[in-house]
C-alpha cells in the first residue's frame, strides 16, 4: 500500500509523467516501479549492481542508473534532456537527498518515505526555492488510510492486482523472529532485492 499511496496520492502520477525511484530493486522500489508504469509514467531507477538494475528493468523500469558507477543526478539530467523528473521517490534519505533535489524539474516534488542511509540533516528551506520552487514531503501510510473507505480502496486495489498477476510481489528472504537483527543487517547492507518477511 506504500507504493499505492505514493503513486496515486502523494504525487498522483499520470501518463507522460517521469519519476525517479531510488533503490528500484528493493521491496518498495519494485512495487513503485510497477505501479508507476501501470499509470503510464516513465520510470528511471537507481540500483547498485547490474543484477539489481536488470531486476528493476524486468519489472518495468524504463532506464536504470547504477549509482556506484554513475552520478545519478547527471544521468537523470541527461536522460530527461535537462528538464528533470516530476517526482523523486526516495527511501534512502541522507546519501541521496541533495542530488535528488538537483534531479527535479521546477515545481517538482521530493518524496522522502524512508531513510535507509540515515536521516536527512537539517537544511535551509531556501534551497527548495533556489532549485525551482520545489515541494518536499515526508508521508507515511498511516495518514493515507485514515478512513475505512480509504483503507479498503488501497487494500483492494493492491490485493486484486497481486491476485490477477498485474502486480508481482518478490519475496527475497524469510527470517524467523529470532533472527530479526539479521534481517535488519541484510537491509542495511543493501544486499537484498524485493521484500524481507519475518515469520512468527
Amino acid at each position: 500500500m506504500t507504493a499505492h499511496y505514493l503513486t496515486r496520492s502523494t504525487f498522483p502520477l499520470k501518463a507522460g509523467d517521469c519519476c525517479l525511484v531510488h533503490a528500484a530493486a528493493g521491496g518498495a522500489g519494485l512495487l513503485i516501479v510497477q505501479q508507476a508504469k501501470a499509470l503510464g509514467a516513465r520510470v528511471i531507477g537507481t540500483a547498485s549492481t547490474a543484477a539489481k538494475a536488470q531486476l528493476a528493468l524486468d519489472h518495468g523500469a524504463d532506464e536504470m542508473i547504477r549509482y556506484t558507477e554513475q552520478d545519478f543526478e547527471q544521468e537523470v539530467r541527461r536522460l530527461t534532456g535537462g528538464r528533470g523528473v516530476d517526482v523523486v521517490y526516495d527511501s534512502v534519505g541522507k546519501t541521496t537527498f541533495d542530488k535528488s533535489l538537483g534531479c527535479l524539474r521546477p515545481r517538482g516534488m521530493m518524496v522522502l518515505f524512508g531513510q535507509s542511509s540515515g536521516a536527512v540533516p537539517p537544511f535551509d528551506p531556501n534551497i527548495l526555492n533556489g532549485k525551482g520552487s520545489l515541494f518536499l514531503t515526508r508521508p507515511t501510510l498511516a495518514h493515507h488510510v485514515l478512513t475505512r473507505d480509504e483503507l479498503l480502496w488501497r487494500a483492494n486495489d493492491v490485493l486484486n492486482a497481486v491476485a490477477s498477476g498485474a502486480l508481482r510481489l518478490r519475496i527475497d528472504r524469510v527470517y524467523p523472529m529470532a533472527q530479526v537483527a539479521d534481517a535488519h543487517r541484510a537491509l542495511e547492507s543493501r544486499a537484498t532485492t524485493g521484500k524481507l518477511l519475518l515469520k512468527l
